[in-house]
């Protein structure tokens, strides 16, 4: 479904991706694991299309370019970023309108926005309320319902998780395996390696914007580099080394 072929991304002289390689079989929830910095967002912002990049980015046999975003969702390419992207100013119905904007089949757009609201009920429930007055968890509810209320083939999470207490943590993350489970591929960026390797079929691990590991998601969460650095080894030490860390306890 998705071809990735030496992806190389920079912000001026700073090389943030480099000759990266990537493919997503349909079916799939393939992860990008690895620490801040390490190149995952600027990755999958470069397949949607919203960065200049180098290389050949191949999407159902179409080669993408970059600055075609509108096209790509439109191809059924939807991400949603980091932070959310919700529009603050509008009503979470709003909102869920703008997830349909690119499809031509109205009346059944239409549908699928009741349809969505009965499976996100607390959105049903708050249709007519800003979008910047939804709790944390209910703001990530909404982003992913417009990106799906596009009908994408292709879904891409960015941090989907990040800033969520632990409960609706653990629900967003059950909510991506049903969303495999319905037929839906997944690109999933994260830092919580752990529960990312036991959702994921496969995961590519990313340092300093260079593939350093990849293959099966169970394989991985064995391999001493991952468990080392991300399931509980050198992430803790330098927790414990961070002034920061110490103020707070």
């Amino acid at each position: 479904m998705l071809s990735v072929r030496d992806l190389t991304v920079r912000y001026g002289p700073v090389t943030a991706v480099q000759n990266l390689d990537l493919d997503v079989a349909a079916g799939e929830i393939i992860a990008l694991i690895g620490a801040n910095g390490a190149g995952k967002t600027t990755t999958v912002k470069a397949i949607a299309g919203l960065l200049q990049f180098s290389g050949e980015v191949t999407f159902n046999g179409r080669v993408l370019q970059p600055g075609r975003a509108e096209r790509n969702v439109g191809d059924g390419l939807a991400i949603v970023l980091e932070g959310r992207g919700i529009l603050g100013r509008m009503s979470v119905e709003e909102n869920l309108l703008m997830g349909i904007y690119s499809r031509r089949d109205g009346e059944r757009a239409r549908k699928d926005i009741v349809e969505m609201t009965e499976k996100f009920p607390i959105l049903g429930e708050r249709r007519h309320t800003l979008a910047s007055l939804l709790s944390g968890g209910e703001q990530q509810m909404l982003a992913i319902a417009r990106a799906l209320l596009s009908r994408p083939r292709l879904l891409m999470l960015d941090e989907p998780s990040l800033g969520l207490a632990p409960k609706m943590g653990a629900f967003v993350f059950s909510l991506i395996s049903d969303l495999r489970a319905e037929g839906l591929t997944i690109l999933l960026v994260e830092q919580k390696a752990r529960q990312t390797l036991k959702i994921a079929n496969r995961a590519y691990l990313l340092e300093n914007g260079r593939l350093v590991r990849s293959g099966a998601a169970a394989e991985l969460a064995k391999d001493p580099v991952v468990s080392e650095a991300f399931l509980g080894g050198h992430v803790h030490r330098a927790a414990k080394r961070d002034p920061a860390s110490e103020a707070a306890q």
